[in-house]
C-alpha cells in the first residue's frame, strides 16, 4: 500500500480513468453506433480522452478544491 498523502493524487486518476472511459463510450456510441469495430473504435478515443482527462484533473484541482470546501462548509 501507499501512504495516505498520496490518496488525493490516486483519487485523480482513478477518477480521470473511469469517467474518460465511460464517457468516451457513451459519445463513440452515440457519433458511430455500436456495430463491428465499437471497441477498437472505443479504445482509441479513449487512448486520447484519459491523457486530457488526467492533466484536466490535475490542473483544476487546485483551483475546485477551495471552492468547494467555501461550499460545503456554509452551514
Amino acid at each position: 500500500m501507499f501512504p495516505k498523502k498520496y490518496a488525493q493524487i490516486f483519487f485523480i486518476i482513478f477518477m480521470s480513468f473511469g469517467m474518460s472511459f465511460i464517457m468516451s463510450g457513451i459519445i463513440v456510441a452515440i457519433n458511430t453506433g455500436i456495430a463491428d469495430g465499437f471497441v477498437n473504435r472505443w479504445f482509441y478515443s479513449w487512448m486520447f480522452a484519459f491523457p486530457v482527462a488526467l492533466v484536466a484533473a490535475f490542473l483544476l484541482a487546485p483551483i475546485i478544491r477551495p471552492i468547494v470546501h467555501k461550499i460545503a462548509s456554509r452551514e
